[in-house]
């Protein structure tokens, strides 16, 4: 198999999607504490609303208006999984990557910026912009990043941890699929069956790579 392009998902794939929902909280309440804001007040908030089922994205512009300091520049740090940069860079350096994501598009713009990825892609969808019809595991988000790309489909991977939306939806699409098993979904059974199945991101990134240069078909 020719592989001339990688594709991503974002959340529990690139990073732990519990540091943006749990820990980030009290980090950006401790951060808010500079700008004279009561942290204790601004977690209250941020898990408030987090309760309410409101988009990642957008739960910390909305517990700093609970709290009135909409002016307060604060965001949560995150750190990818481990080797995922070494990973990222390594491909990189051989073959445009993308990444395919769903969510509010301002939030997962800045997940990448804190993760501090967002230079490793060449293109980047975002599918709520094209409208929540078209989350995964429909193909129009895999479609326009492979269009931008320049890259036929059976030419492709995607990399991603959640079977009924990123495998399905890289099939969908007529992309390989490679499944990591990181984040919520790690136990969930391989249905649909991807190309492989490995435990992380530094995993999958080291099959793909070795695919591309031996030109064998990824393990099943």
């Amino acid at each position: 198999m020719t592989i001339d392009a990688v594709l991503f998902d974002l959340d529990n794939t690139l990073y732990a999607q519990r540091q943006w929902l749990d820990g980030a909280w009290h980090a950006v309440a401790e951060r808010a504490e500079a700008w004279r804001v009561d942290p204790r007040a601004l977690e209250r908030a941020l898990r408030a609303v987090a309760e309410l089922g409101t988009d990642p994205g957008a739960i910390v512009d909305a517990a700093l208006r609970l709290v009135g300091r909409e002016d307060v520049p604060v965001r949560p740090r995150l750190e990818p999984y481990p080797g995922v940069r070494a990973a990222l860079a390594s491909l990189a350096n051989e073959i445009p990557l993308g990444l395919v994501s769903d969510g509010f598009p301002a939030g997962q713009q800045a997940k990448l910026e804190a993760l501090d990825l967002a230079s490793c892609f060449r293109v980047v969808v975002f599918s709520d912009e094209l409208g929540r019809a078209h989350r995964k595991p429909d193909p129009l988000p895999f479609e326009l990043a492979l269009r931008d790309l320049g890259v036929d489909a059976d030419r492709a991977v995607y990399i991603g941890d959640r079977p009924t939306k990123d495998v399905a939806g890289a099939a969908a699409a007529g992309l390989a699929a490679v499944r990591v098993r990181t984040g919520e979904w790690r136990n969930e059974p391989d249905d649909p069956r991807a190309w492989a199945s490995v435990p992380t991101l530094a995993d999958a990134a080291a099959l793909v790579g070795a695919a591309r240069r031996s030109r064998v078909p990824l393990a099943g």
